[in-house]
């Protein structure tokens, strides 16, 4: 299951974190996110021990969306090492979001 990162745990589980982090920027009004949510589901078990996969509600979370300028939802990030290394904008396909973990896993 997708974790669920928050303004007062982000630094501590996404930035601070060993293994790299794709992170979901979502709201629940976001038709879109509701059609990448499975997607991000799916990805959190394939992924389970190797990387974590979890999700920031924008509108319960306004101080990381701001700080990472988020403008439109979804947005996907990856972190490695506290740094983002790669930002998607919209729905995207499974094997596309696949080929980022991959690669900032290595």
């Amino acid at each position: 299951m997708a974790l669920t990162f928050t303004d007062s745990n982000f630094e501590a589980d996404v930035l601070k974190s060993a293994v790299p982090v794709l992170v979901d920027f979502w709201a629940e009004w976001c038709g879109p996110c509701r059609m990448l949510g499975p997607t991000i589901e799916e990805l959190a078990k394939e992924y389970e021990g190797k990387v974590k996969v979890g999700k920031v509600n924008v509108d319960d979370n306004p101080g990381i969306a701001a700080k990472y300028g988020i403008r439109s939802i979804p947005t996907v990030m990856i972190f490695k090492g506290g740094q983002v290394v790669e930002q998607l904008v919209g729905v995207q396909p499974k094997d596309s979001l696949k080929k980022r973990i991959d690669a900032a896993a290595v």
